[in-house]
């Protein structure tokens, strides 16, 4: 079958309670077929937060193609078009890095490793000398591996000393991580997967799944297509696959004005209250401030509440019934929230919901604050992106200690006076020349971050010096100093967590081309160049591969909520991932947590001691140890208060941006897919149809959008967009920095975003601009928006997105295995001990 065409392959429905049945999805290179695959190396994809186990196949030290694995815990042997068209093809392209290149007189020029790392050694030293390490930054990814993080983060924070780390998952799932601690004291996904084998409803915020988690999704159609499906309510301003299984199950589609998801959230918490659905008891038990928030969410009648976000107080009511009269409900919530207005304080509203019906911790009854990028939750365990590893506190000089300890270097070397430095704040010292060496590894924060113009100065700027390291010539890389070639995935060896917990290993398929290098080897390069040392004299690294780099991991999350102690490569190598905590206790991992209903708010052990959610400020330790939270959870409220940037005369539309199914990220690798460029070529913005219609714009029609910070030219698709939204997708860079639009507007979307960002996650607000549209030229034909999903036209003519016969793909019933989180029992059934066991701690 075309799964360009089929996004999500056939459906296999089943009943509520019992296992989602298995299926292989395989793609092979053209003219390859199965009998030429010499070998099968076990992995899992890369190409969003899932983290479907998988296996690459490969012929004549090339990488070939990938199936998917049948006795996988996560993906039961399913995998979305992303993952096989794209996951592996990108490594066989012919502008591969493959040497490291140095800037000499305005070029980049090849040259040797030597010579590359010499360089970054002589600046990084010459600055610690003149300024010390706050003049270092680092700005990294969720696409490595826990090994590369762990390493980068013992460099930047025992070997340099320096607070300014952070990675691109501040854009995506920051958000995520803070609202997690403000809730349950710590990071870390509550529920699991299999909820959805056994929910009654799903609520799905601010998340397009069917584009963003493919495999996930099919999880759920084959759910709400079986005889007994959950009803599915909706909350996003276009009109998603999501938003149609919603009417099609009986559920709500709510579709709030860009920016008002606070009120939403206020909305459905009070009907809550003013239905008698809240479980007192369990609240009384288990939690601390029900009337703090019961004040808070008073003023938002569900009146009120339609009356700021533009949607029908019927349906506000009826979304709350739902919730209210469920036995179990799985929410999921992404980037509609994450990075939008309010960012935390609405995840954490999705919380509060749950909380309020005692719905945590049991089949069924769960939270998945989603990742946007696959290694995400690595980034947050390891420290990579500014916390402390193992989801230890800064503020508390216990977890200071312990660390210190273990690395064996002085507590004043770790940075713990104030804050880790946040994305946003790490480029603003770039830009002041305060930060002089950044190093940005796997990300290409030219396309991605927002403003892009201002960051286009940043880096090219001569203020800081920069360091890139990444397989290809990205718009970032470019404007480097030192770009530094990396292998991907399949070219070296790690493990990497998913969105719900789940650990896999990734084995080394095929060789790097030419001189690249593993992100751990590059890593350990720049250690031994600096003599980081410990406070013996000893190397301060003291790992030299994957396998023991992840032994060192091991004993750094020992006893934290994120225990890995229980894991090992050879445990890895099973038959399917494992999710953490694993411990002598629950040696086969831990499906979800508090299930016992004790959290991680022990003011001796949790990440942190929170935050007012409406500006940031932080709780001090001893306001948080008066609270005694004894290992009950926060509920946690915060007033709606209006967007920074709101429609005017000038400009006056709401724009947003998102993604699409066919690409990842800045499209770095999707991008070299022909299956998946072919079905989404290039950048287009989607207009209502009111909207067009007053504007005079049709399909296909090239338009100019601008925003008080720049502007893009492209081409409009007349779309399902609510009427006075404005939706982009963000991947669409410029490979060519000449490649520009007729008129010199460029055509990435953060051209039009603000540099504004959340008071407690500190994630960027790419949700809410205001914006114009004008129509400057009639088109030669359709958008080059795909058809197949919340991108689909609203009418017209227009060719049908197919992949043709490269896209050819087999999916092929197996027989289910018997999953060892995943039992085949109905939902009242306890099932396997790591379906209900507690976290690693009681």
């Amino acid at each position: 079958m075309d799964r360009i065409a089929d996004i999500w392959g056939p459906r296999t429905p089943h009943a509520k309670g019992t296992v989602w049945p298995a299926r292989v999805d395989r793609h092979l290179e053209e003219g390859v077929a199965e009998e030429d695959v010499e070998r099968w190396v076990r992995s899992a994809c890369v190409l969003c937060s899932n983290g479907c186990g998988c296996e690459i196949a490969v012929k004549d030290g090339r990488m070939v193609g990938v199936r998917g694995v049948a006795t996988d815990v996560v993906n039961h042997g399913r995998l979305g078009p992303k993952g096989l068209y794209g996951s592996w093809s990108w490594a066989n392209s012919a502008d591969r890095l493959t040497r490291p290149l140095v800037r000499e007189n305005g070029r980049l020029t090849e040259t040797d490793w030597e010579t590359a790392m010499g360089r970054i050694a002589e600046v990084s030293r010459w600055l610690l000398a003149e300024k010390g390490p706050l003049s270092h930054g680092f700005y990294t990814t969720g696409q490595l591996f826990l090994e590369e993080y762990y390493t980068l983060a013992v460099i930047g924070k025992a070997g340099l000393g320096t607070p300014h780390m952070d990675g691109n998952t501040r854009l995506c799932t920051a958000t995520s991580a803070a609202a997690f601690k403000e809730s349950f004291g710590t990071d870390g996904q509550p529920g699991s997967y299999t909820d959805i084998e056994h929910c009654d409803a799903i609520f799905l915020f601010g998340h397009n799944m069917p584009e963003t988690q493919t495999v996930l999704w099919m999880r759920v159609l084959d759910r709400t297509r079986a005889d007994d499906p959950p009803k599915v309510v909706c909350v996003d301003p276009r009109r998603t696959k999501v938003a149609e299984e919603a009417e099609r199950t009986g559920g709500v589609h709510l579709a709030p004005r860009v920016g008002t998801n606070m009120a939403l959230m206020n909305g459905l918490t009070r009907e809550l209250f003013a239905g008698g659905w809240v479980d007192e008891e369990w609240v009384g038990r288990h939690t601390l401030g029900v009337e703090e928030l019961r004040e808070t969410v008073e003023p938002y009648t569900p009146e009120e509440t339609a009356r700021i976000c533009g949607v029908d107080a019927g349906d506000v009511r009826r979304a709350a019934r739902i919730f209210g009269e469920s036995e179990r409900v799985l929410s999921t919530v992404l980037q509609g929230f994450y990075q939008s207005h309010q960012a935390t304080a609405a995840a954490v509203a999705v919380h509060n919901l749950h909380l309020l019906r005692g719905m945590i911790g049991r089949p069924g009854a769960g939270v998945l604050q989603m990742n946007g990028q696959p290694t995400a939750q690595n980034t947050r365990e390891c420290g990579a992106d500014g916390d402390l590893p193992g989801f230890r506190n800064w503020s508390n000089p216990a977890h200071v200690r312990e660390l210190a300890e273990l690395w064996n270097v002085d507590e004043l070397t770790i940075p713990h006076w104030a804050p880790p430095t946040h994305a946003m704040q790490i480029f603003r010292y770039a830009e002041q020349g305060s930060v002089g060496l950044l190093w940005i590894s796997a990300t290409n924060p030219v396309v991605s971050m927002p403003e892009s113009s201002r960051i286009r100065k940043i880096l090219g700027g001569d203020q800081c010096f920069t360091v890139v390291q990444d397989l290809f010539l990205t718009e970032t890389a470019e404007l480097a100093d030192v770009v530094l070639p990396a292998a991907g995935w399949g070219e070296k060896t790690g493990c990497y967590t998913n969105v719900n917990r789940t650990v896999h290993l990734s084995e080394k398929a095929v060789e790097p081309p030419g001189e690249a290098r593993s992100d751990l080897d590059i890593f350990l390069m720049y250690a031994d160049a600096m003599d980081f040392r410990d406070r013996d004299g000893a190397p301060l690294i003291k790992w030299r591969t994957p396998e023991e780099a992840f032994d060192a991991w091991r004993e750094c999350s020992r006893g934290r909520p994120c225990d890995y102690s229980g894991l090992s490569y050879d445990k890895l190598r099973g038959p399917t991932g494992i999710p953490w905590p694993c411990t002598e206790e629950h040696p086969e991992g831990t499906d979800r947590l508090y299930a016992d209903g004790v959290f991680n708010t022990d003011p001796e052990y949790c990440e942190t001691y929170g935050h007012d959610l409406l500006t940031g400020g932080t709780v001090t330790p001893q306001e948080y140890r008066a609270k005694a939270p004894a290992g009950r959870a926060h509920l946690k409220g915060a007033a709606y208060v209006p967007p920074h940037e709101e429609p005017g005369e000038e400009y006056p539309l709401l724009y947003t941006t998102g993604r699409t199914v066919y690409h990842f990220h800045t499209r770095t690798k999707t991008g070299r897919s022909r299956e998946l460029n072919r079905a989404a070529p290039d950048a287009w913005v989607e207009l209502s149809v009111p909207d067009a219609r007053r504007l005079g714009i049709a399909e296909g029609d090239r338009v100019r959008v601008e925003s008080p910070r720049g502007a893009i030219e492209v081409r409009a698709r007349i779309g399902h967009v609510r009427e006075g939204a404005v939706f982009a997708p963000f991947h669409y860079g410029r490979w060519d920095p000449d490649e520009v639009a007729t008129d010199g507007a460029p055509r990435q979307a953060n051209e039009l975003t603000m540099t504004i960002w959340d008071p407690v996650s500190k994630q960027p607000y790419f949700k809410t601009a205001a914006c114009r549209v004008v129509k400057v030229a009639d088109g030669d034909g359709p958008a080059p928006a795909p058809t197949t999903t919340a991108s689909e036209p609203a009418g017209g003519s227009v060719p049908p997105t197919r992949g043709g016969p490269e896209a050819d793909t087999s999916a092929e019933p197996t027989a289910t295995p018997d999953y060892p989180c995943d039992p085949a029992v109905t939902h009242e059934a306890p099932g396997h001990i790591a379906e209900v066991a507690a976290p690693g701690r009681s």
